[in-house]
């Protein structure tokens, strides 16, 4: 073989070698695109409200194919402002719940939760008092740190009672990742187990 077919035939080769690592590059893009859109989603945390759970500018994953939320996830839905938010699913569709029993715990369908584990230090399961069933479709969230968060008690006088659909959820949380020192995934606290 001559050097000039030699040298055509090499020219051809990185030409190939590009085009496959490109279009590699780009099929990667694309499906990361998806996974983000439909799968899995990144969201950061702006502000107290689920403290010490979640502190500000903590990430979190978030399983956009998890289904039906339940008592206790903590799920990144689109919130009474439009934005999207994060809260902890406290009560679910047909739910009666309230707040306080005479030690100053929220029930749910009449069980007292034991909130220790998650709710922030030194703070009451909630400073209002209040009384509702839940809609079916609809969730009543609340924040860990109950004295800084905006969540269903805080819009039970406007439209749709302070209750979200359940078509308004993005995701649920599964894990924090960042920061790195305080990656962990989230466990369902034990006390929803008990409500019937």
């Amino acid at each position: 073989m001559s050097f000039t077919k030699k040298a055509a035939a090499g020219e051809k080769k990185k030409k190939g070698g590009f085009r496959e690592t490109i279009l590699l590059l780009v099929l990667g893009v694309g499906i990361a695109l998806l996974l983000q859109a439909y799968v899995v989603g990144s969201f950061y945390i702006p502000s107290e409200s689920m403290e010490n759970t979640l502190l500000i500018n903590d990430r979190v994953f978030v399983n956009k194919l998890s289904g039906k939320p339940e008592r206790g996830d903590i799920i990144v839905f689109k919130g009474w402002n439009g934005e999207d938010t994060i809260k902890r699913v406290i009560g679910i569709g047909g739910d009666k719940v309230a707040c306080c029993d005479a030690k100053k715990r929220v029930t749910v369908n009449g069980t007292a939760l034991d909130e220790e584990s998650y709710l922030y230090p030194g703070d009451f399961p909630s400073g209002d008092t209040f009384k509702y069933t839940v809609p079916p479709g609809k969730l009543w969230l609340m924040g860990d740190h109950r004295s800084a968060s905006a969540d269903s008690r805080s819009h039970v006088e406007e439209p749709g009672g302070g209750f979200i659909s359940e078509d308004a959820v993005v995701g649920k949380a599964i894990m924090r990742y960042w920061p790195l020192s305080r990656g962990s995934i989230f466990m369902h606290p034990d006390t929803f187990a008990k409500v019937k």
